[in-house]
């Protein structure tokens, strides 16, 4: 993986669930429409309407393919429907970020 997208949702603390539901859905979408799911996160302390997504992928042209694959997926377009539908999304921000090779994925070493 070479790139990370960062996305950053407000959201209505008060559809905290509806968000999790989202968030669970991307869980089985983004894998199958081709990109790399590194996670959802809800807030848990401190500010408590601020949400984060983050998917890898190889590179823009990978990220291209995923975008045209999610267009096609009926799951894809229900879920985006369901958040238009219930406003729990209050605000989106993405952030393109190049993954530093070296320091991802790496385990702990145990050390004597």
């Amino acid at each position: 993986m070479a790139l990370t997208c960062f996305i950053r949702y407000q959201i209505d603390p008060f559809q905290r669930a509806a968000f999790q539901a989202y968030a669970e859905a991307w869980g089985r979408i983004i894998p199958r429409c081709g990109g790399q799911l590194i996670g959802y996160f809800l807030p848990h302390e401190g500010s408590n309407d601020i949400a984060w997504g983050l998917i890898g992928f190889e590179d823009l042209a990978a990220y291209e393919r995923y975008r045209a694959a999610l267009r096609r997926d009926p799951e894809g377009r229900a879920n985006f429907e369901e958040a238009r539908q219930h406003r729990f999304i209050l605000r989106e921000e993405r952030s393109w970020l190049e993954d530093v090779a070296a320091t991802r994925d790496r385990a702990a070493e145990c050390r004597p």
